[in-house]
């Protein structure tokens, strides 16, 4: 039996687990990463230096271990997620906002940013509407993780997953449609399709427009869902559809996405996705951003 089959089976195991104990497991094993994944540490601490110069260094090192324990107990969560029942997981993960803006037809490009806790957000909308909810994913080199994603992402309601490798057609023909898309925009994918635009302290940052293009060939009103793992559970808050978007410009809308962003990652630092070179990508002839 392969590792990773293992490791999903010992999920079976943890997701019976009280939710403090799971959490006082994946805090330890975070304290643990921490100190033994050296790359990561330091991208996470230059990432938090770029975005927060002006924090002193002692609140941004906190915020990095906080960030490791957060992201082993999010991992350990998806024991629950994907295989508790749905009782289980209705009680523990709660959809708040603006939920009315999921009614009715209209096309609607859900912007969902890399939280941890993406996935707890990622069935709480499929739990709170009977609409299809389309998602994007890449393929996982290994089989029975993909498998085991794919089976989790899609265990409630109509879910539709698309993968990246087929292109923006099926999305566009979603959309058209009167699609509700889970789009996840916010990492560093390389210089192809990307705008060097503001992301806090660094003004050139690459970042991909599909936000507003989606939104613009769909004709879609965009709202947000920002998850926030809490000691219940989680909480996914929908925003109101944004004004004003998307303009003629996918630049000028690409910039206010990241400064919607830096709103909802301002009010829980350490829950964002702080371990991936976001910066890695430059304008030419702009030295590294990791080379300290």
């Amino acid at each position: 039996m392969s590792a990773s089959k293992i490791a999903i089976g010992c999920m079976h195991v943890l997701a019976k687990l009280p939710l403090p104990v799971l959490r006082g497991l994946g805090k330890c094993i975070g304290r643990v990463l921490y100190m033994v994944a050296g790359q990561r540490r330091r991208i996470a601490l230059r990432n938090l230096e770029l975005c927060f110069p002006e924090v002193p260094e002692a609140q941004r090192k906190a915020w990095a271990k906080e960030t490791f324990e957060v992201f082993c107990q999010t991992f350990l969560d998806r024991s629950w997620l994907w295989f508790g029942s749905e009782a289980l997981v209705r009680s523990r993960v709660k959809l708040v906002g603006a939920t009315h803006e999921l009614e009715g037809d209209q096309s609607t490009i859900v912007f969902a940013p890399h939280f941890y806790s993406m996935d707890a957000g990622g069935l709480a909308l499929p739990l709170n509407t009977a609409r299809e909810f389309t998602s994007i994913y890449a393929t996982n080199p290994d089989p029975a993780l993909d498998a085991w994603f794919m089976a989790g992402r899609q265990r409630f309601g109509r879910v539709k997953m698309l993968n990246r490798a087929d292109g923006v057609k099926p999305i566009i023909q979603c959309l058209r449609k009167g699609g509700l898309l889970y789009l996840l925009p916010d990492m560093d994918y390389g210089k192809n399709d990307s705008e060097f635009v503001p992301f806090f302290a660094v003004q050139n940052t690459a970042t991909i427009p599909s936000l507003s293009r989606f939104a613009r060939l769909g004709k879609s009103k965009v709202i947000a869902l920002y998850n926030r793992m809490t000691p219940e559970g989680y909480v996914a808050e929908l925003t109101p559809a944004w004004e004003n978007f998307p303009t003629d410009d996918h630049v000028a809308d690409t910039a206010r996405m990241n400064r919607e962003l830096e709103a909802a990652i301002r009010t829980m630092v350490p829950q964002y996705y702080w371990v991936h070179k976001r910066f890695k990508t430059r304008p030419d002839g702009e030295a590294s951003l990791y080379q300290k």
